[in-house]
């Protein structure tokens, strides 16, 4: 969607690859490495960057972020189903600018 982002993260953790996390302290939170909060936030700073370097555009970002984790195959199919087709309904988005 030209207005937002969705996304499947797959994570995958073992007994052999296990690391016991620990928080990174920051000024305002606390980030664990290798966690959705730290993926994201990679993500949302590298588009960001990328932004105020290629476009006049400086308010990239919401606050926060909608995860949900997904518990089985059906439930992965729908969700990836839904990303595929969501940006068929741009039109009706409340975002979608007016044309004239």
């Amino acid at each position: 969607m030209p207005n937002h982002v969705h996304g499947i993260i797959e994570l995958t953790v073992g007994a052999e690859n296990f690391l016991p996390l620990q928080p990174i302290q920051h000024e305002f939170q606390t980030v664990i490495p290798i966690s959705v909060a730290s993926i994201v936030k990679g993500f949302k700073i590298g588009v960001t960057k990328w932004m105020r370097q290629n476009t006049p555009q400086n308010q990239i970002w919401q606050r926060n972020y909608y995860e949900h984790i997904i518990r089985n195959d059906d439930s992965y199919r729908r969700i990836a189903n839904y990303i595929v087709h969501n940006p068929q309904n741009w039109q009706e988005d409340e975002y979608f600018p007016a044309r004239d």
